[in-house]
């Protein structure tokens, strides 16, 4: 199984993801942004956004598909995707694995987004503070496919601990349904804001 967080930076994928891995048995992290290194170093194309390469998609889902096959458990995945093709190729790619695909879409408001990408403090964050502030526009575009791909999670204000357990639970009522792959359909958990 995948429990695919998306969302723009500063939404909290990567905290909620440490979190979920924490709680959850057998479950892993997995990084696919280091895939994309893996292409840029190979392709040597350190300019482009390494998911516009065909290769990225391709390798993410026969990574996890391998990783999976290999150690089983549920695969954490904190990746921002915007790009609805995008999406819809990697999604494909691992339904058609096997893989039931849980995707959930961390959202918070634009104030707070900009607080936390303005005072992240981890270590590669410095050099990409710019670079993911400018790309907030792009993620308000990419919201009406989103509000249909996923589901849609509130964490304005909400701890990471409290999202992961809100992750947990819908992940588990699914389950209960069959387990069957999921699309999110358009569920927003948390109180919705005006105007979105």
């Amino acid at each position: 199984m995948i429990i695919w967080l998306n969302g723009t930076f500063g939404a909290g994928k990567t905290t909620t993801a440490r979190e979920l891995t924490a709680r959850l048995p057998d479950s892993r992290l997995f990084d696919s942004e280091m895939v994309g290194h893996l292409l840029r170093h190979v392709l040597g194309d350190a300019e482009r956004d390494f998911q516009d390469l065909p290769p990225w998609r391709g390798l993410v889902v026969d990574t996890a598909r391998q990783v999976l096959d290999h150690v089983g458990g549920t695969l954490v995945v904190p990746q921002t995707v915007l790009v609805e093709r995008y999406w819809r190729e990697l999604h494909t790619g691992l339904t058609e694995a096997g893989i039931a695909v849980h995707h959930f879409v961390l959202d918070t408001d634009q104030a707070t987004l900009v607080r936390r990408i303005e005072t992240d403090t981890e270590p590669e964050s410095a050099g990409a503070r710019q670079w993911r502030l400018d790309h907030l526009a792009e993620y308000r575009e990419a919201l009406p496919w989103l509000r249909r791909a996923g589901t849609v999670l509130d964490t304005t204000g909400v701890p990471p601990s409290r999202v992961a357990e809100t992750v947990m639970a819908a992940v588990a009522e699914r389950a209960g349904d069959g387990g069957a792959v999921v699309e999110g359909g358009g569920a927003v958990v948390g109180e919705p804001r005006v105007g979105r």
